[in-house]
């Protein structure tokens, strides 16, 4: 089982993380940040990988730590999920369409994180979600995860649009590179034999 529950608690968020690579995309996301719940699920349904996610945050600060802090803690569940990496596809690519917006994610699953963020949300809120957090989000995803990850916002007028179809692509290219590659399901994908 491509399982793992990771535990994160500081002075600032109490966050826990389960997660199932070989799942259905059942998800069920309490971070009492109601839009960055619902760009979880979107990551869960799209991804495949079920997710289950409580977090209690610094609200009387603003939502930054949460988000932030989420972001690590489900980078560590997936890296703790992964094992040692074998027989996974390790790539994944997707170009996403929703409505007015096109994001374009690549992804390498190599252990040597690195973010590439083109990505520019119009607006400063999302309803009352700081856009900037988006961005917080995969950073400390990519870093704590070992992604190599390369989000381009190719069009795009609407903050929502734009976040939730980075949301839905990152989940497509990360359903790509988690699944077992049929003719070499016995070896890591690396000619350096570990990732």
């Amino acid at each position: 089982m491509r399982t793992a529950q990771i535990t994160r608690k500081t002075a600032e968020t109490e966050i826990t993380v389960e997660i199932n690579l070989d799942g259905v995309g059942a998800y069920d996301n309490q971070t009492g940040v109601g839009f960055f719940d619902h760009m979880l699920d979107q990551l869960s349904r799209h991804s495949l990988i079920d997710m289950t996610i409580r977090a209690k945050g610094d609200y009387h600060i603003d939502d930054h730590h949460t988000v932030e802090d989420t972001g690590i803690a489900l980078g560590q569940a997936l890296v703790a999920a992964l094992g040692d990496k074998k027989g996974i596809n390790r790539y994944g690519e997707c170009h996403l369409p929703m409505d007015d917006a096109q994001v374009r994610c690549a992804l390498d699953l190599s252990a040597r994180p690195f973010l590439i963020w083109n990505v520019d949300l119009p607006t400063q809120k999302i309803g009352t979600f700081d856009a900037e957090l988006v961005r917080e989000f995969f950073q400390g995803f990519s870093t704590h995860g070992g992604i190599t990850l390369h989000i381009d916002q190719l069009h795009g007028v609407n903050s929502h649009h734009i976040a939730e179809a980075a949301f839905k692509a990152v989940a497509r290219a990360l359903r790509t590179a988690v699944e077992t590659d049929p003719r070499k399901s016995d070896a890591i994908p690396s000619t350096k034999g570990a990732l």
